[in-house]
């Protein structure tokens, strides 16, 4: 059975009562932002959490489209899908909405079980734009462009930089102190300032909206002023939550 047709790329969504809206991207992706690489048939994965760059993604594949996908990926000598969150609707059945914002991921790691089923391990590498939607038949599929930082040759602002690392260790601190799972503050850092800003958003307690808005930033330096402000209220909220004993 065939999906609904997609709206246009740029359509506002219109959540329902059990729908989520994701962040408006109208406003951060440029009208006509220059392309790093243009990629005319993209097999696309729409998820319900958002994939960054340098996160690592385990899937257990077992809807027929997406098989379908892994055996036309299998033979590829460098495996690829792109990941969107879905704004509204369901990751099973198709007939959802989906940001235009998303991250290609290679797959490092795929095996495919004897239910036909597949076990696979991909990390995202960079930042797409869906330029238009294709055909769903046999998968979703999309003509992508890889969305680059349009700030990425100028100089970084290594202050602001520090600043937030120290308050995402912090964070990721007292995250674990309260219980919840994730990595310690001393993990390593990528010497690339694009890749460590998005390296502290994973290990931080954000949400998929709020990773969503990092990942739609059409630069680098606001990308860090807005997990500066994210880190900063969520840094507020633990403190809170700590001092009234939970």
């Amino acid at each position: 059975m065939n999906e609904p047709a997609r709206p246009p790329v740029d359509a506002d969504p219109d959540p329902g009562e059990d729908g989520v809206t994701a962040p408006d991207v109208a406003d951060t992706v440029d009208a006509d932002p220059e392309p790093t690489e243009q990629i005319d048939s993209m097999a696309i994965f729409p998820l319900g959490s958002v994939l960054l760059p340098g996160m690592a993604l385990p899937l257990q594949i077992f809807e027929p489209r997406y098989r379908v996908m892994m055996f036309d990926l299998r033979d590829v000598a460098s495996p690829e899908f792109g990941v969107v969150l879905i704004e509204r609707g369901s990751e099973v059945g198709g007939g959802e909405t989906r940001s235009i914002i998303g991250c290609r991921a290679l797959i490092a790691h795929a095996e495919e079980e004897a239910d036909g089923t597949w076990a696979v391990i991909a990390v995202g590498t960079d930042r797409i734009r869906v330029d238009e939607w294709l055909e769903d038949d046999p998968y979703p599929r999309a003509r992508v462009t890889v969305w680059a930082d349009s700030d990425a040759a100028e100089p970084v602002d290594e202050d602001a930089m520090t600043d937030l690392e120290r308050t995402a260790r912090r964070v990721a601190g007292l995250a674990v102190e309260l219980g919840a799972r994730g990595q310690m503050p001393e993990f390593e850092l990528s010497p690339d300032p694009g890749l460590r800003v998005y390296q502290l958003a994973i290990v931080s307690p954000l949400g998929a909206l709020d990773r969503s808005r990092i990942l739609a930033c059409p630069t680098l330096s606001s990308r860090v002023a807005l997990l500066s402000e994210m880190l900063g209220e969520q840094e507020e909220l633990l403190q809170a939550r700590l001092s009234f004993g939970e």
